[in-house]
Protein backbone atom coordinates (compact mmCIF):
# COMPACT_ATOMS: atom_id res chain seq x y z
CA UNK A 1 0.00 0.00 0.00
CA UNK A 2 1.25 3.47 -0.89
CA UNK A 3 -0.24 6.74 0.36
CA UNK A 4 0.56 9.96 -1.45
CA UNK A 5 0.27 13.55 -0.25
CA UNK A 6 0.91 16.48 -2.56
CA UNK A 7 2.01 19.99 -1.61
CA UNK A 8 3.33 23.13 -3.27
CA UNK A 9 0.41 24.27 -5.36
CA UNK A 10 -0.73 27.87 -5.47
CA UNK A 11 -1.28 30.96 -7.56
CA UNK A 12 1.47 32.25 -9.84
CA UNK A 13 1.69 34.69 -12.73
CA UNK A 14 2.37 33.50 -16.25
CA UNK A 15 6.08 32.96 -16.77
CA UNK A 16 6.61 32.11 -13.12
CA UNK A 17 7.63 28.88 -11.42
CA UNK A 18 6.24 26.45 -8.88
CA UNK A 19 7.60 23.28 -7.34
CA UNK A 20 5.20 20.50 -6.43
CA UNK A 21 6.18 17.80 -3.99
CA UNK A 22 4.64 14.42 -3.27
CA UNK A 23 5.42 12.61 -0.05
CA UNK A 24 4.87 8.86 -0.14
CA UNK A 25 4.40 6.47 2.74
CA UNK A 26 5.35 2.83 2.58
CA UNK A 27 8.57 0.90 2.73
CA UNK A 28 8.49 -0.02 -0.96
CA UNK A 29 8.45 3.52 -2.38
CA UNK A 30 11.69 2.94 -4.24
CA UNK A 31 10.15 0.08 -6.21
CA UNK A 32 7.38 2.24 -7.72
CA UNK A 33 7.33 4.44 -10.77
CA UNK A 34 5.92 7.84 -9.85
CA UNK A 35 4.17 10.46 -11.89
CA UNK A 36 2.08 13.58 -12.08
CA UNK A 37 -1.28 14.03 -13.75
CA UNK A 38 -3.49 17.09 -14.02
CA UNK A 39 -7.12 17.89 -14.60
CA UNK A 40 -8.38 21.27 -15.72
CA UNK A 41 -12.03 22.30 -15.31
CA UNK A 42 -14.20 20.63 -17.93
CA UNK A 43 -11.33 18.52 -19.25
CA UNK A 44 -10.21 14.95 -18.80
CA UNK A 45 -7.31 14.08 -16.55
CA UNK A 46 -4.04 13.92 -18.47
CA UNK A 47 -0.56 12.66 -17.75
CA UNK A 48 2.13 15.28 -17.25
CA UNK A 49 5.35 13.52 -16.28
CA UNK A 50 6.60 10.22 -14.90
CA UNK A 51 9.81 8.76 -13.54
CA UNK A 52 10.95 5.18 -13.11
CA UNK A 53 11.73 3.70 -9.70
CA UNK A 54 15.46 4.19 -10.29
CA UNK A 55 15.07 7.68 -11.72
CA UNK A 56 16.86 6.68 -14.91
CA UNK A 57 13.81 6.90 -17.18
CA UNK A 58 11.43 9.82 -17.49
CA UNK A 59 8.39 10.72 -19.53
CA UNK A 60 6.95 14.15 -20.30
CA UNK A 61 3.82 15.21 -22.10
CA UNK A 62 4.60 17.26 -25.20
CA UNK A 63 2.86 20.27 -23.67
CA UNK A 64 5.36 20.49 -20.80
CA UNK A 65 8.63 19.31 -22.37
CA UNK A 66 11.42 21.76 -21.74
CA UNK A 67 9.46 23.54 -18.99
CA UNK A 68 8.77 20.87 -16.35
CA UNK A 69 11.26 18.55 -14.64
CA UNK A 70 10.36 15.50 -12.57
CA UNK A 71 12.76 14.14 -9.96
CA UNK A 72 12.69 11.79 -7.01
CA UNK A 73 14.58 11.21 -3.78
CA UNK A 74 14.17 7.60 -2.71
CA UNK A 75 15.90 8.26 0.61
CA UNK A 76 13.20 10.80 1.48
CA UNK A 77 10.28 9.05 -0.25
CA UNK A 78 9.50 12.13 -2.29
CA UNK A 79 8.91 13.00 -5.92
CA UNK A 80 8.99 16.56 -7.17
CA UNK A 81 7.77 18.45 -10.20
CA UNK A 82 9.61 21.66 -10.99
CA UNK A 83 7.41 23.79 -13.22
CA UNK A 84 8.98 26.74 -15.02
CA UNK A 85 7.67 29.18 -17.62
CA UNK A 86 4.14 28.48 -16.48
CA UNK A 87 1.24 29.31 -18.78
CA UNK A 88 -2.43 29.94 -18.01
CA UNK A 89 -3.23 26.64 -19.73
CA UNK A 90 -1.21 24.85 -17.02
CA UNK A 91 -3.96 25.75 -14.56
CA UNK A 92 -5.34 22.51 -13.13
CA UNK A 93 -5.49 20.25 -10.13
CA UNK A 94 -2.26 18.28 -10.10
CA UNK A 95 -2.23 14.72 -8.82
CA UNK A 96 0.63 12.52 -7.76
CA UNK A 97 0.36 8.86 -8.75
CA UNK A 98 2.24 5.59 -8.37
CA UNK A 99 2.42 2.20 -10.01
CA UNK A 100 4.99 -0.51 -10.58
CA UNK A 101 6.16 0.69 -14.00
CA UNK A 102 5.89 3.86 -16.07
CA UNK A 103 3.74 2.03 -18.64
CA UNK A 104 1.28 0.87 -15.98
CA UNK A 105 1.28 4.29 -14.36
CA UNK A 106 0.45 6.07 -17.60
CA UNK A 107 -2.41 3.65 -18.32
CA UNK A 108 -4.15 3.51 -14.94
CA UNK A 109 -2.19 4.17 -11.76
CA UNK A 110 -2.87 2.03 -8.71
CA UNK A 111 -2.37 4.88 -6.26
CA UNK A 112 -3.41 8.53 -6.28
CA UNK A 113 -2.89 11.55 -4.09
CA UNK A 114 -5.67 13.96 -3.23
CA UNK A 115 -4.47 16.68 -5.60
CA UNK A 116 -3.16 20.22 -5.29
CA UNK A 117 -4.45 23.27 -7.15
CA UNK A 118 -2.17 25.19 -9.50
CA UNK A 119 -3.50 28.45 -10.90
CA UNK A 120 -1.56 30.49 -13.45
CA UNK A 121 -2.84 34.00 -14.05
CA UNK A 122 -2.29 35.85 -17.33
Amino acid sequence: QVQLVESGGGLVQAGGSLRLSCAASGRTFNTYAMGWFRQAPGKERESVAAISWSGTMTYYADSVKGRFTISRDNAKNTVNLQMNSLKPEDTAVYYCAADHTINLLLRDPDYWGQGTQVTVSS
